[in-house]
């Protein structure tokens, strides 16, 4: 379904070395799963590679994807795309340190975290102003997006059009609450509600020009449920895939729940993957295709 990148010109082989491992243990009664990671030895450097090789090796790149692994050799990565203006998608696994995190994160055009990162980076557990605490530490973000497994996902996504210095901030918190209460609970497939572009604040001292998303999951019945490893993944790449083709977040962001529940319909993290000729995704796809013969 997407198209990748390739880094040959920029490889290494290490003798002596072994690739990480992945063991993933999965409780059918549950509908859970375990993972045992085994990291690779040596880990990749920034010193692995020049910066003549790292600027071949992103000359063609229109998005980059990192997720804080190898995160000296991510960061190194990172600064290079940011001075050749290529925007980048960070993946905020709750795993990764603060050092780990922190250099990727100012540098990130889009962040996409699980639901345990906000609250753990910030301290804040209400996710909505998380969220926003999480955009006002990181201006050049883009938007912020948690996944939420069956509930879906929420996104704060700033206003490209400047702010609106004027206007009364509105209280994230009750901002979500009304947007929680127009998501109609019977729907089966994935949908999405949003607010205008609006001052939004918390309890902090800060406020931002943006606009609260909320995203529904798939209602999968529990006898189609076989396996969740991989669901984050393939819903980052469904964004990733959104935001190659300039797709709205209105969109992206049903589409993404929509690749992560048909994941979820087999074992692994790749087999249940759809095509992009797959009609459960037909809408989706149209409504970008429509939205480009319209323009």
């Amino acid at each position: 379904m997407f198209s990748y990148v390739s880094f040959l010109s920029a490889s290494q082989i290490s003798d002596g070395g072994n690739t990480t491992f992945v063991y993933v243990i999965i409780d059918k009664k549950t509908k859970t799963r375990t993972c045992i990671i085994t990291s690779g030895y040596p880990p990749m450097v920034p010193s692995d590679l020049t910066m003549s090789s790292l600027s071949v090796a992103l000359q063609d790149v229109s998005l980059l994807y990192l997720d804080g692994y190898s995160h000296e050799m991510a960061l190194a990565v990172a600064k290079q795309a940011d001075q050749m203006k290529v925007p980048i998608l960070v993946d905020a696994e709750p795993e990764r340190t603060r050092e780990e995190l922190r250099g990727l994160l100012s540098l990130a055009s889009y962040i996409v975290c699980s639901g345990k990162f906000p609250e753990k980076w910030t301290s804040i557990p209400s996710i909505p102003s998380a969220l926003l605490e999480i955009l006002l530490q990181y201006p050049r973000a883009r938007f912020a997006v948690v996944t939420l497994g069956e509930n879906g996902c929420m996104m704060l996504e700033r206003s490209k059009d400047g702010d609106d210095y004027e206007t009364e901030a509105a209280n994230i918190e009750n901002v979500a609450e009304s947007l929680r209460l127009k998501v109609h609970k019977d729907d089966i497939l994935p949908t999405c509600v949003s607010s205008k572009f609006m001052r939004l604040s918390a309890r902090g001292p800060g406020t931002i020009f943006a606009r609260l998303l909320i995203g529904t999951a798939e209602s999968i019945p529990a006898s189609e449920l076989v396996d969740t490893t991989g669901c984050g993944d393939a819903f980052i790449g469904a964004v990733l895939h959104g935001l190659s083709t300039d797709m709205p977040p209105e969109t992206m962001l049903p589409f993404a729940c929509q690749v992560a529940g048909i994941k979820c319909r087999a074992i692994g993290a790749r087999s249940g993957l759809p095509w992009q000729s797959d009609p459960r995704l037909a809408k989706f796809l149209w409504a970008k295709r429509k939205e480009i013969d319209t323009a």
